[in-house]
Parts: C-alpha cells; sequence; structure tokens
C-alpha cells in the first residue's frame, strides 16, 4: 500500500491506496480484492477487508463503503454504517477514526482533507460521475461542514490514463463541456480521456489549491486492478480518515 498524509495541529488526515497484491482471493480477483459486488468469495472479500482494518489500526466496523452507481449522490456520516451506503458515489466526515472507502478499478478515486476544520471525503469519479458533476457535490457536502475550498487538499489515485483511454469522440465531448483538460488524444491518435486532468481542474476552478495525483495508470500497471484490461477483475481502495 501506498501512504500520503497531510499534517495539521488540530487534526492529521490519512490517505492510502491498496493495490492488488497481499490477500486471499483467488484468481481472477488475485489477491487483495476489497470489492463485495465483483463476484468474488464473500469469505475472501471479508478476510481482504479485515487485514485493511488491521493494517490501518482500526476496527473493521469503522469502515464505511459505499455503492457506488457513477452518479453524484453523497452521504455525510458521523459514526460507523451497516453496509454500504446506497447510490452514493462520495461520502464526507468529520468524525476521527472513521475510514471513507472508495473502490476502483479504471476510474479515479479522490481523497479530500481540509485538516484545518477537521473534514474529510472519499469520492469515486468515473467518467458519468466526472460529467454529472460529483465532484463539484462533494466539495459542497464538505462545505456544509464548515470546509473552505482554499484549505482543501487532493489526492487522485491510480486511474486509467488518457493515453489508454479511448472514447467515441461523442463521449469525450459531453466530458470536455465540463472539464476541457479531459479531453486527449490516445496514444494511437485517437479519441481519449484524461479523467485525472479533468477532475484537477474541476478542483482547481473550485478553489482548491494543492491536487497531488499518483500517476500510475491501472491498465499498464499489473500490481492494480483494471476492469478495462482484465474484464471480470476484483477492486482496489482509496482510503481516507481522521487520525
Amino acid at each position: 500500500m501506498s501512504d500520503a498524509a497531510a499534517a495539521s495541529s488540530a487534526v492529521r488526515p490519512r490517505r492510502v491506496v491498496t493495490d492488488r497484491r497481499g490477500g486471499r482471493s483467488a484468481s481472477p480477483y488475485d489477491s487483495f480484492n476489497l470489492g463485495g459486488h465483483v463476484g468474488d468469495d464473500p469469505g475472501d472479500v471479508a478476510a481482504n477487508r479485515a487485514r485493511l482494518a488491521r493494517e490501518l489500526g482500526v476496527d473493521g466496523d469503522r469502515l464505511v463503503w459505499m455503492d457506488q452507481t457513477h452518479g453524484t449522490g453523497v452521504a455525510v456520516v458521523d459514526g460507523p454504517v451497516d453496509g454500504p451506503l446506497p447510490a452514493t458515489d462520495a461520502v464526507v466526515t468529520a468524525t476521527r477514526g472513521l475510514v471513507l472507502c472508495v473502490l476502483v478499478a479504471d476510474c479515479v478515486p479522490i481523497l479530500l482533507a481540509d485538516s484545518d476544520r477537521g473534514i474529510v471525503a472519499a469520492v469515486h469519479a468515473g467518467r458519468e460521475g466526472v460529467r454529472q458533476g460529483v465532484v463539484p457535490a462533494a466539495l459542497s457536502a464538505m462545505a456544509s461542514l464548515g470546509a473552505r475550498a482554499r484549505h482543501v487538499s487532493a489526492l487522485l489515485g491510480p486511474a486509467v490514463c488518457g493515453a489508454c483511454y479511448e472514447v467515441p469522440a461523442p463521449m469525450q465531448a459531453d466530458v470536455a463541456r465540463v472539464a476541457p483538460a479531459a479531453a486527449v488524444r490516445t496514444r494511437t491518435g485517437t479519441a481519449g480521456l484524461d479523467l485525472r486532468a479533468g477532475v484537477e481542474e474541476i478542483l482547481r476552478r473550485a478553489g482548491v489549491p494543492e491536487v497531488v495525483h499518483d500517476p500510475r495508470c491501472t491498465v499498464e500497471d499489473r500490481h492494480l486492478f483494471s476492469h478495462r484490461r482484465d474484464g471480470v477483475t476484483g477492486r482496489q481502495a482509496g482510503v481516507v480518515w481522521l487520525s
């Protein structure tokens, strides 16, 4: 697991991105699959999630998962949640020790933190989520708790890169209306999308000053799950919490 953190005298937001190594799941989910909706053995997924909690030093019930739908649903939570949050693609909290989890296998996991106010968010940003406005929706929910964009930092985790993400030209144009920077050419010269570039553009337009990229491409890096590359596969997670 790779780890990035931002420190504050008041709170310390922590951010972690998992990869596919070190878990219990069998092929094609091998091995640290955290997705419970992809056909993997539920016992193996539970064991992998328990390992994640142990590695983070929290109880398993402190992990908050979402039933992601590629939409703009946002949930604000202040305690443990029984099961995945329904129809949710962004989750926000100001509660210490509550670990927000976003599952991905090509989409962008966005981990947001206002360390000044002690507010964090985990956001699932695929093509449709970016087009429909999941990023502004998450920032709005953070603001409702007192966060200010100028104090927010963002980590954009591993995702399919623009060189690998070929899309039809009309689909590219739909996303470019919201985030022009997302419109790129693939390595073969066809229409493509760089979702991380588009997300960064949206965040900076909203006033977020610090946007850090994990540059790994899920399609190119075999240590990461990629639905676009493999079809049936597992999910890695981006997680954020206040320590």
